[in-house]
C-alpha cells in the first residue's frame, strides 16, 4: 500500500473478498495517508512495512523521511533501482557512494512512522530487495527488527517460496500458473507467495519503469487471482490453511 491509490484499494479488495493475508505498506509514498485510513478502518489486517530506499516508477516519486543524503539522487528523490539495471544507467544505489549510516536512519524513520499511525504491524521487510544491499545492511535490519519487536528473518520457521511460473502474459496464463503451483504445495509446509494487487484505471496505466510497462494489466490480474472463486475452492479442496505473518509469530 502506498505507491497508488489503485493499490491501496486492491489490496483491500483482495483481503475482504480474497485470499490475501498480510499487507505491506510503502511508508514514505505518497498515499500512505489514505493506507493508514484504511487500515484503521480494519485493524485486523497483519500489517508489514515494507521499507523503500528507492522510488522506481517513471511518472510518481518518493523521496526520503529522514535526512540521508548519500541516498537522494540530484533532484532530492530515491533512486529508481537497488542495483544496476541497464535501463537506469548509474541510477541505482548501488552505483552511488550509499552510507549504511543512512540506510539505517532512514529505516528507523519509517518504522518509527509505520508504527505511530499503525498498531498492528507485525513485520519488515525490503522493496525490491534493499534490504539485502549488502550483508552489512541486512544485519543491520535484523537487528532493527528485534529492537521493535517486528519479524524479518523468516528462515527458522522454515518458510519455503513455492515454484510458481511467471512469464504468462495473459490473465488465463497467470491464473493457471497459480493454480498450478498450489498443486506443487507440500502437506506440514509454510511457503510464502508475494505479489502487487492493483486496479487497471487510468491511474495505474500511468505507472510503469522501463522494462516493467504492463504494471496495470499485470496487477488487476493479481487481483482477479486473489479473489477468484476458481482459487478459493482450490485452496478449500486441498486443504490449504492460510495464515499471516502474525500467524507465524504465534
Amino acid at each position: 500500500m502506498g505507491y497508488s491509490h489503485s493499490g491501496n484499494l486492491a489490496l483491500i479488495q483482495s483481503y475482504k473478498e480474497g485470499i490475501e493475508t498480510s499487507i505491506e505498506v510503502i511508508v514514505p509514498a505518497p498515499w500512505f495517508p489514505e493506507a493508514i485510513k484504511m487500515l484503521k478502518e480494519n485493524p485486523n489486517i497483519d500489517v508489514g512495512i515494507h521499507l523503500a530506499i528507492t522510488s522506481e516508477w517513471d511518472n510518481v516519486k518518493w523521496r526520503p523521511i529522514s535526512d540521508c543524503p548519500s541516498l537522494k539522487n540530484e533532484d532530492g528523490y530515491f533512486h529508481p533501482m537497488v542495483f544496476t539495471n541497464p535501463n537506469y544507467p548509474k541510477e541505482s544505489i548501488s552505483e552511488n557512494e550509499w552510507k549504511i549510516e543512512d540506510v539505517e536512519k532512514e529505516f528507523r524513520a519509517q518504522i518509527e512512522l509505520g508504527l505511530k499511525h499503525i498498531p498492528q504491524v507485525s513485520h519488515i521487510s525490503g522493496h525490491m530487495g534493499c534490504s539485502n544491499l549488502s550483508e552489512a545492511v541486512h544485519d543491520m535490519t535484523k537487528k532493527l527488527a528485534k529492537e521493535y519487536g517486528l519479524l524479518y528473518d523468516l528462515s527458522k520457521f522454515n518458510v519455503e517460496r513455492p515454484k510458481y511460473d511467471a512469464t504468462p502474459k495473459t490473465y488465463e496464463g497467470r491464473l493457471k500458473s497459480f493454480l498450478d503451483m498450489l498443486d506443487t504445495l507440500q502437506p506440514n509446509k509454510t511457503y510464502i507467495y508475494v505479489e502487487h494487487p492493483g486496479i487497471d484505471n487510468q491511474e495505474l496505466q500511468a505507472i510503469s519503469h522501463i522494462g516493467y510497462e504492463d504494471v496495470a494489466k499485470h496487477r488487476q490480474d493479481v487481483t482477479s487471482i486473489f479473489t477468484s472463486k476458481i482459487v478459493k475452492d482450490k485452496i478449500l479442496e486441498k486443504g490449504i490453511k492460510l495464515i499471516s505473518y502474525k500467524d507465524i509469530i504465534k
